[in-house]
């Protein structure tokens, strides 16, 4: 597997990482035009407002992210895990898992200036989440792919 260097930040080549990159995925029986979309409608138990975010950019339904009341009680027990979902749905799908599996055994960590530190990195401080949620799915991918390229099988 060809080595790259690491990824600081998902722009320029890089830009697919983003959950702004369009990519139908699938969240409560109803299909969204990105990670975005879907993980900010995961938000809230407002059916309508779920509606009306799919007709807005990435942009800007992550403007009009639920809060406050519209915010569902439970969301910091779920975010992680509706997050891993719809990241896991959409590196099933091609180019995004060829393009993955290309990053080798890369670090990959969403650096951003908006001072997201539990999604990402800012000023060399934060969680990195995100990018850790996505290496561990290339881990996952790798030991799939081995397992479907193993002549022998399992023992």
């Amino acid at each position: 597997m060809k080595a790259h260097p690491d990824i600081h930040g998902f722009s320029g080549d890089f830009r697919w990482l983003s959950n702004f990159w369009p990519v139908e995925v699938e969240m409560d029986w109803e299909v969204y035009p990105s990670v975005e979309h879907a993980y900010q409608a995961a938000k809230t138990n407002d059916h309508a407002l779920r509606t009306h975010f799919r007709s807005l950019t990435a942009g800007g339904v992550k403007r009009a992210a639920p809060s406050g009341k519209l915010l569902r009680p439970d969301w910091n027990l779920v975010r992680v895990q509706i997050m891993d979902d719809l990241l896991r749905q959409k590196f099933s799908k091609e180019p995004f898992v060829s393009k993955l599996l290309s990053t080798g055994c890369c670090y990959i960590e969403e650096t951003n200036h908006w001072k997201d530190t539990f999604w990402g990195v800012c000023d060399g401080r934060g969680e990195n989440i995100l990018g850790k949620l996505i290496m561990v799915i290339r881990a996952d991918l790798v030991d799939v792919m081995g397992e479907m390229h193993d002549p022998g099988g399992p023992p």
